[in-house]
């Protein structure tokens, strides 16, 4: 994994602490413990449980790593990091899609964070590169393959 920053909101920090500390007290135990009664059963070649146990021990020590190198390299944001009317990382943005009556508010956070359902956009995704830098009343454009998305900026906040 690169050493690149990770762009965190202190909630999304304390988030990430949460679920490492949950995958290393409660799911690692618990998936040894199935990997000792799985080794337990003997007959190891045609074991499901234990070849069951083995991916979803890979999964959750991967996980681990991947959230530990995250909080190695985390940069917590504040709520808006926008200066002078800028959208920037932290910031929420109100933006209204062209042909549509109803605008839409972001909040711009790292990919770690990201999550469109709850309105986090990560500054890396098409539509937080366009809008990084934009000031209200600009136009970002995201190039999509259906066709080009338009995009005001009402409000930064």
């Amino acid at each position: 994994m690169s050493e690149r920053p990770v762009y965190l909101t202190q909630q999304g920090y304390e988030q990430l602490v949460e679920d490492l500390n949950h995958l290393k007290t409660v799911l690692r135990p618990k998936v040894a413990q199935r990997l000792h009664d799985a080794l337990a059963e003997g007959e190891l070649i045609e074991n499901a449980e234990l070849e069951d146990a083995r991916r979803e021990q890979a999964f959750i020590e991967g996980r681990i790593y991947i959230f530990e190198q995250q909080l190695r390299n985390a940069i917590i944001i504040e709520q808006n990091q926008s200066t002078a009317g800028v959208v920037g990382i932290g910031g929420r943005i109100t933006v209204l899609e062209e042909g549509m009556s109803t605008p839409e508010v972001y909040q711009m956070v790292g990919s770690a964070e990201a999550s469109p359902t709850e309105g986090k956009i990560s500054n890396e995704s098409p539509l937080g590169k366009v809008l990084l830098g934009k000031r209200v009343g600009d136009k970002a454009i995201v190039r999509a393959p259906d066709g080009d998305i338009v995009f005001e900026i009402l409000e930064i906040a």
